[in-house]
């Protein structure tokens, strides 16, 4: 366990000693969350968010503006057919 102090700019440092077990490098970014009254501080898997940009383009699809429109088109005509 280690201790940090808060600034008058409602800052913390890191203690040297979390940082090099989570490996937090200058520049990542952690996330913070609150669960009951415990202040939980977590490093940002960014990776997860870099490998799933773009993962429809693979799948011919296309950008996600284009897959919710093909997803509205195909409601329609479903709903014309049913005659709703």
């Amino acid at each position: 366990m280690s201790i940090t102090k808060v600034t008058r700019n409602y800052q913390i440092t890191v203690p040297r000693d979390i940082r090099e077990q989570a490996n937090i490098k200058e520049g990542n970014k952690l996330v913070m969350t609150i669960e009951k009254d415990e202040i939980k501080i977590k490093k940002l898997d960014e990776d997860v968010f870099k490998r799933a940009f773009g993962s429809w383009k693979d799948e011919g699809i296309g950008d996600s503006v284009n897959y919710v429109r093909n997803i509205r088109k195909g409601w329609e005509k479903r709903r014309k057919r049913l005659g709703l």
